[in-house]
């Protein structure tokens, strides 16, 4: 298969698994193919064992379908692959040509929007779609049945969500009770109930920071280590997003400056 096929392909899959719908009228106009030729790749989707939904002219791949969750791990990176992928990118010389291509077939798969519904597997797929649904209609919810880690009380909780943390692992959100912005893990919430109310607090919302560590909070500290080569090595390798803080001096020193979060 040639490479401005393929990238129809992707292309096309992109479009009918994303969250709006198309008719093949709009898939032909967007991707400025004929008709016949949509429906033709539309039958090689069906033929790797996609399962094609159509309701009236809108046509969608089933998410069920075999092999795609595969296909979405697979364009998926969390925020520390690409930082690794765009420093290696970045490496190659500007002349050469594979770079422009590589950045950008990166940046045409790298959607969160479609991340939101491929990603997530199981119960968080549902989760994180009432939640971004939330978002943007600027809603707030009910947590039902959360499972607090501090308090170690499962019950409802009325927040106003607002930002997903890396891969949807957390949220970013406003807690109505306790009058302040939290960050909410996605695995303890059983539901998510979409409440009529819009929210009441949007000048109180304020996403925290999150270190290289992981760690969050709304206060950072700053550091400055002098590291040795097995150190620095190690920070690195166990947490790649440390690197763009690591400042050489010589073979066997480092320096490690930036802020933390604890």
């Amino acid at each position: 298969m040639d490479q401005p096929k393929l990238e129809r392909l992707l292309r096309l899959m992109k479009m009918l698994t994303g969250n709006i719908s198309y008719t093949v009228k709009d898939l032909s106009d967007t991707l400025q193919m004929s008709v016949r030729t949509v429906y033709r790749y539309i039958d090689t989707f069906k033929d790797a064992g996609f399962v094609i939904k159509k309701k009236g002219d809108v046509i969608r791949i089933d998410k069920s379908s075999p092999y795609f969750n595969d296909i979405s791990q697979l364009i998926h990176f969390t925020e520390e692959e690409a930082y690794i992928l765009k420093s290696a990118i970045e490496n190659i010389d500007e002349t050469n040509l594979l770079k422009q291509n590589l950045k950008r077939k990166l940046y045409t798969v790298y959607d969160y929007k479609i991340l939101a519904e491929t990603v997530v597997k199981g119960k968080n797929a549902a989760i994180v779609n009432h939640l971004v649904e939330a978002i943007e209609q600027q809603k707030q919810v009910v947590l039902c049945n959360y499972s607090s880690h501090n308090s170690k009380v499962v019950r409802d909780r009325i927040i106003e969500p607002f930002a997903f943390t890396t891969n949807y692992i957390q949220l970013w959100a406003y807690d109505s009770e306790k009058k302040k912005n939290k960050l909410f893990n996605l695995s303890r919430m059983e539901k998510v109930d979409i409440l009529p109310a819009p929210w009441h607090y949007l000048t109180e919302h304020k996403a925290g920071f999150i270190d290289v560590f992981r760690i969050s909070s709304f206060q950072l500290y700053p550091i400055k280590l002098r590291m040795g080569l097995l150190s620095a090595n190690l920070l690195t390798e166990e947490y790649p997003l440390a690197e763009r803080y690591l400042t050489k001096i010589n073979d066997n020193n480092w320096i490690f400056e930036t802020n933390v979060c604890s």
